[in-house]
Formats: C-alpha cells, structure tokens, sequence
C-alpha cells in the first residue's frame, strides 16, 4: 500500500505545482477493508490523472480553513465506468474549489466492484461515517454532510441516497453530475452495469442499482447538472431521477446545458463552467439556512 500512495503522490505532484497543497492519501480502511473485491493491490493503475483496478479505497481531505468553514462536508466520487476513477479533474480540483468557500471535501478513490455490487457503497458509506466521527475535529456540522458524483460516480452518489438503512448513513444533501442513474439496459452506460452487476444481471439486481425506482420522501435534496448531447451516458438518466423526486416531494434543481458532452467534470474547457459553478455555489448557500 505505501507504494501504491507513492506512485499516486508522484503523479499529482507532476500534475498541480506544490502551491497546491494537495493532501496525502490516506486509506480508508487503516487496519484493512472488512470484504474484498478480489483485485490484487499491486495491480492497480496510476496514471496522471485516473486509477484503475482499485483494490483498496483511499480518500484525500481537503478541510476547509477555520476561518471561513461553513460546516459543510461533501464526500466526492470521481467517475470512471467502475473500472476506475477520474481522480482529478472530477475529484481534486472539485475539492479545492469547495475549500475555497469553506466547505471540507474527501475526494473518495473507492474500491472497484469487480463482481462485488457492494463494495463501492461500502465505501461510501465509510467515507459518510468518517466525516461524521470526526464532525467536531474537523469543524463539521453532521447534518451538513452530503456526497457528489460524477458519471459512474453519480451512481454511486445516487446509491448512497437511495439505499441507507439508517440515518446515520443518509447523506444530507447529494450533488450528480452527468450521473448514471438506472440500470435498465434501454438507458444505462452499458460498460458501469456490467462492471456493477453483471452482463445477465437478474432483474432484483437490475431494479434494486436502477436508482430512479428507489427515491423516497427521505431521499436527500439534489443538484443536478448535465449536457443535453451527452453521448455517454443518455440524459434521460438524470430527468428520470428528477422526475421521481419531484413525485416524493424531495427538493431538487436540474440544470441541462446545451452543449458539452460528457465527462467534462471541473474542467475550465466546458463552455459552461462558469454558469455551473455559479448555480452550485448558490444552492450549496441555499440549503445551509
């Protein structure tokens, strides 16, 4: 493991210039993960801006400073069609920017599901519970803490809000950009339902990962953000999951931009980052009254 965190730290050094401050990953499980998901830990791919093969979950905390924290703690999931995930332009640069309005973020690096539907939310959930733990040393306020995903990482996020057994693993408030939300085969990202549940996934598995039959009443408040000519992942992804909050009662803002395709995460390239970060910036204010 310590290599492993060896390699990763050297590819973000080459990536952001040490004014960064980029924090050292950390595991998520110090004392070892309770279940596994098979991947051999010296096989896993660092390249400069994506994992792969991820065998043990990491994260990286980003705390708000003091002096201007709101409370506010999000939990990040990169996307990566849960074969790996995009650790920089969808999770560190989302972290920084979240600092810099003083909200505390863990980029989560989650463990791949490799046959093993329930590792990634394993993980999630840990990553939840750690930011709760540790509320009052980290100035967090445990009923401000939510999660965000990108892609396959909205899959998780969406999976995080739908399928808690308790409060305690609830987020408060969840963030999807251009997520995947349903496994039904007509709509979903082919590649993250196999990789999730299997090619010939039996239909409780299929219903139970399809998100959009999950929202409850409970289900959290959520921003949505996504490109109309996403070719990636079908946009009806998003509205679905829109539509069925709207149905429960659930607050929840949807915001489809006209162009940019998909995967374009925190990335200064998409023509509407700017609109983006503005709207996200005002409902993250919004919701903390």
């Amino acid at each position: 493991m310590k290599k492993t965190l060896s390699l990763f730290a050297g590819a973000l050094f080459w990536i952001f210039p040490a004014t960064a401050q980029i924090p050292e990953a950390q595991p998520l499980y110090p004392q070892g993960a309770p279940d596994n998901n098979g991947l051999p830990a010296d096989k896993a791919v660092y390249a400069e801006s994506h994992a792969e093969k991820i065998a043990e979950a990491d994260y990286m905390l980003f705390r708000a400073d003091p002096s201007k924290a709101t409370g506010q703690a999000v939990v990040i999931c990169p996307g990566g069609a849960y074969l790996g995930v995009a650790y920089t332009h969808e999770g560190i640069q989302v972290a920084q920017w979240m600092n810099e309005r003083g909200i505390t973020a863990l980029m989560l690096r989650y463990r791949m599901p490799n046959g093993h539907h329930d590792i990634p939310l394993h993980d999630a959930r840990t990553a939840i519970a750690l930011l709760r733990d540790h509320a009052a040393e980290w100035g967090i306020d445990p009923h401000q803490v939510g999660i965000m995903g990108f892609s396959a990482g909205g899959h998780l996020a969406s999976t995080v809000s739908t399928h808690f057994e308790n409060d305690s693993q609830r987020p408060d408030f969840s963030i999807l950009i251009y997520p995947v939300i349903t496994m039904d085969e007509r709509y979903t990202h082919k590649v993250s339902r196999e990789e999730l549940i299997g090619r010939d996934a039996p239909i409780e598995l299929v219903d139970r990962y399809s998100n959009e039959k999950q929202v409850s009443d409970r289900t959290p408040v959520t921003f949505l953000a996504l490109s109309d000519d996403d070719g990636g992942v079908p946009p009806v992804n998003s509205t679905m999951y829109y539509e069925a909050l709207k149905a429960h009662g659930v607050p929840a803002e949807l915001h489809v931009y006209p162009s940019g395709g998909h995967g374009w995460g925190w990335l200064e390239t998409f023509k509407y980052h700017d609109e983006l970060r503005t709207s996200l910036d005002r409902w993250l204010k919004e919701i903390r009254k």
